[in-house]
């Protein structure tokens, strides 16, 4: 056995003594490990049971359906009709050249075109026409023959016409757009109106020759205004015809020349309506055949209430009573501004409420480029619609309202969009545009005068071209999807689609057979006139209504014809389309109906008369009765 020395003892000491730390270690490593298991197997079981105390009702099981599929609505079918016009501009003798004096310098009035209107100047019962001319620039020194004038043609009831401008009293050169035909002064002879850039015109009828009463009946305007489209109503209903005239913008040669406008960055081009200042529009009081500028205290004035400025840069007018209260509301077409609808108060006053009835802009808050417009019951109930031609790519609009209770404006949505109208005329730049009812089947279809204002837009837009077709949108009614179709070369003829620059358009029954010719005016170019040679056999009913105790043309009358179980609403207004004017005798397409039960006369006085059972397929004169004579039947409401 051997001896341990200190060192050794001490050694082995200290062995026992780490083997013992490192058990206890051991030990308590492992319980740890052990506590935590249990803890964890104890979190689990009390979260498994919190659940089960909390868990949610299960979901109901799941029970299958069949799917109802929403009713399709059957729609009938639509047979577009074929409604044949021929062009009979030489045939009729009509030689008239519309001179815009466009010679390089491309000043902005080039671009407008002027009227064109149908008018009886000579009382023989036929339609005749008024072509409304511009002139050459001062500054223009090419050769020049004959003075370009506005032209007058008389009807000889068959369509045929003569050139009577030389005694007429209109042979006048001036830079003339737009025309208005009234009777001004209840004399029984319908007087012109002609607007212009510059000093505007009036022409007094003295049987059948016009004399020059500009100065005397106070109508000249400013001598740097631009005057538009313009008519003959009566706004107060005193009996005689006030005059509104739309002021484009603040032009002049001289500022016009000053701005660089190009079309390619090169080439010079026409100015764009938002490079010239706005206007106002205008409104003259008749008072005894003298006329007095009631313009500003009438409520026609409109600034920009951003600027503080003149609003107006205006090109369409069209009249209607919206809240069928007796007074002739206004509305006005603005070219890059909103537009406007001046509420007659019955008081001497308006107030503009375009953009709270909702005409004011498009769907989407813009104003667009408006030129010409018109008012109608297209769809032959209490709804109004207010069509406007707009610049290219903005489409054709067409503002129905919903007919609200006496008093009250309408709210109007512009379905365009909705009833097929905006895909057939985003193309197209539309100046003149207008109801009427191409085949008389009683609906009102709708015209459109196409053109564009550049003659070289090709070369920088593929889809522009300055020559564009117009366009003749039959009416189908509400009950099919698409309420407006294009009638197609096809069935309106090739004379009809023909391309032409298109401004003014109007409308009358040249011939006496019953339906509608048209009448185009062409930017430094010949018009067209289109004969209506339909043949579907459709009746109609013609009325020449003359007032005695409201203004003699019955202006702003409202006729009703009760037949086969509809209603047709036409108002007596000649103002319409662009820089135009339609006859006076309103036409009523009645299909195959082949009886009238009564036609209801609202005259603009208050006053109503009724007649029963007129015959049809004739032209109808109808004279106001008194009161309480035979055919009366009190007033309106």
């Amino acid at each position: 056995m051997t001896d341990l020395n200190k060192d050794s003892i001490v050694d082995l000491e200290l062995d026992v003594d780490l083997e013992t730390e490192e058990r206890d270690d051991a030990v308590i490593a492992s319980a740890l490990k052990w506590s935590l298991v249990v803890l964890v197997v104890l979190g689990s079981i009390g979260g498994g049971f919190a659940w089960w105390l909390t868990r949610p009702e299960p979901p109901p099981p799941i029970t299958k359906t069949e799917l109802t599929l929403p009713e399709i609505r059957e729609r009938p079918p639509v047979q577009v009709p074929t409604v044949k016009f021929t062009d009979i501009t030489g045939e009729a003798n009509i030689t008239f050249f519309h001179e815009n004096g466009a010679h390089g310098k491309k000043l902005l009035p080039e671009t407008m075109g002027g009227g064109c209107a149908f008018l009886d100047y000579d009382n023989d019962g036929d339609q005749d026409i008024l072509l409304v001319n511009s002139k050459r620039w001062p500054s223009d020194k090419r050769p020049t023959g004959k003075p370009p004038t506005t032209e007058l043609y008389r009807n000889d009831g068959t369509g045929t016409f003569e050139n009577v401008t030389a005694d007429s009293g209109l042979n006048v050169t001036l830079y003339g757009m737009g025309v208005a035909c009234g009777d001004y002064d209840n004399d029984g002879n319908v007087d012109v109106f002609i607007s212009a850039v510059g000093p505007n015109r009036l022409f007094r009828n003295i049987g059948g020759k016009f004399v020059d009463v500009t100065d005397e009946a106070g109508l000249t305007g400013d001598d740097d205004a631009w005057g538009t489209s313009c008519g003959f109503f009566d706004y107060d209903n005193d009996g005689d015809l006030d005059v509104f005239v739309c002021n484009y913008v603040r032009w002049s040669r001289e500022s016009d020349l000053s701005q660089n406008f190009t079309l390619d960055g090169k080439v010079r081009a026409y100015g764009r309506p938002q490079d010239f200042k706005g206007t106002y529009c205008s409104l003259y009081r008749n008072e005894n055949g003298k006329f007095t500028d009631v313009s500003a205290q009438a409520g026609i004035h409109v600034n920009n209430p951003a600027t503080g400025m003149p609003m107006a840069k205006s090109l369409g007018v069209a009249f209607a009573d919206f809240d069928s209260d007796g007074h002739l509301d206004i509305v006005v077409a603005n070219d890059t501004v909103q537009n406007f609808l001046f509420r007659n108060r019955g008081d001497g006053k308006f107030e503009e409420c375009g953009t709270l009835c909702g005409v004011a802009f498009d769907l989407m808050g813009n104003a667009r480029g408006a030129m010409g417009i018109d008012i109608a019951s297209f769809r032959n109930n209490d709804s109004l619609g207010i069509v406007i031609g707009n610049f290219a790519n903005e489409t054709i609009a067409l503002y129905v309202s919903q007919a609200g209770a006496t008093g009250e404006m309408p709210q109007f949505t512009d379905e365009a969009e909705s009833n097929g109208i905006r895909p057939l005329t985003r193309l197209v730049l539309t100046f003149g545009v207008f109801f009427f009812d191409c085949d008389l089947d009683g609906r009102l279809d709708l015209f459109a005068a196409n053109g564009h204002l550049e003659e070289d837009i090709n070369l920088v837009q593929a889809s522009q071209y300055y020559h564009q077709p117009p366009q003749l949108l039959w009416n189908c009614g509400p009950e099919h999807k698409n309420e407006f179709v294009t009638l197609s070369s096809e069935q309106c003829g090739e004379d009809f689609t023909r391309r032409m620059v298109g401004r003014g358009s109007t409308f009358a029954d040249i011939d006496n057979d019953g339906d509608l010719d048209v009448l185009i005016t062409g930017s430094g170019h010949k018009p067209r006139l289109l004969r209506n040679d339909q043949n579907l056999g459709h009746h109609w009913l013609r009325l020449k209504i003359t007032g005695s105790k409201c203004n003699r043309d019955a202006i702003g009358a409202l006729v009703e014809v009760e037949a086969g179980g509809k209603v047709l609403r036409r108002q007596v207004m000649p103002t319409r389309s662009y820089l135009s004017q339609s006859e006076l005798p309103i036409t009523f397409g009645l299909g195959k109906t082949d009886e009238i039960q009564k036609v209801t006369i609202y005259w603009p006085d208050g006053s109503t008369q009724v007649h029963l059972k007129p015959e049809i397929d004739r032209l109808i004169y109808i004279e106001q009765q008194d009161e309480y004579g035979t055919n009366s039947v009190g007033r309106r409401s």
